[in-house]
């Protein structure tokens, strides 16, 4: 399944930021993580399952520096070719696979994620692989959809979650041992379901090591 997930990321990297639906998700996500954490130029910031950088490229200018950490090479290629061409200087990136023991290197005082939660299957693991990559009272804040009945990607290829319950992720965050959790909703995203408009809410969940 994981090999799934990779080839479809690998198919789709060229074109990921032709889609406006995936643009603006990444720039509410920002936005939303630009209100609700206090961003400062001494922060180093990860961006897990960075896909082609369309956040880390937001939020690059409010902090000292950014890395973009993927399981894609095409991904990761793309956002090192936005690197090349804009020259921003406080970006790199990093492929990762922590479940076939590939980890993130470096420590962070921020480690953001949009819409990658629900392609990870052990959720409390990831939230302990994020634990390990934090400076002492560091914070995370990731973004994903809240629970839903399956239609919002259609193809579930991949999908190890239909959105999330916040209030679990809460228990799962307090059980990591994160402390002072908050949600809010980052955005929703509107989409026409079998004839039929509808609104699938993305959360950000925002929470720090004592």
């Amino acid at each position: 399944m994981a090999e799934d997930i990779r080839r479809d990321f690998e198919a789709v990297a060229s074109r990921w930021d032709s889609n406006p639906t995936r643009v603006k998700i990444a720039r509410d996500v920002g936005d939303a993580i630009m209100r609700e954490v206090k961003l400062s130029p001494q922060m180093d910031v990860l961006d897990y399952g960075c896909g082609t950088g369309l956040l880390a490229m937001q939020l690059q200018s409010h902090v000292h520096s950014v890395s973009g950490a993927d399981s894609s090479p095409a991904m990761v290629a793309v956002l090192q070719d936005k690197i090349t061409t804009l020259k921003p200087g406080n970006v790199s990136t990093q492929l990762v696979d922590f479940e076939r023991g590939a980890h993130a290197s470096g420590t962070y005082d921020l480690i953001v994620s949009s819409m990658v939660t629900h392609h990870i299957p052990d959720t409390a693991e990831l939230f302990k692989e994020w634990q390990r990559l934090l400076k002492p009272h560091g914070q995370i804040a990731f973004a994903d959809l809240d629970a839903e009945d399956g239609s919002f990607h259609g193809d579930n290829t991949g999908v190890f979650h239909l959105g999330f319950d916040r209030a679990k992720l809460r228990e799962l965050l307090l059980a990591a041992g994160f402390s002072s959790v908050r949600e809010s909703t980052a955005t929703s995203v509107r989409k026409e379901i079998g004839g039929q408009p509808r609104e699938f809410p993305v959360f950000l969940i925002v929470a720090q090591l004592p």
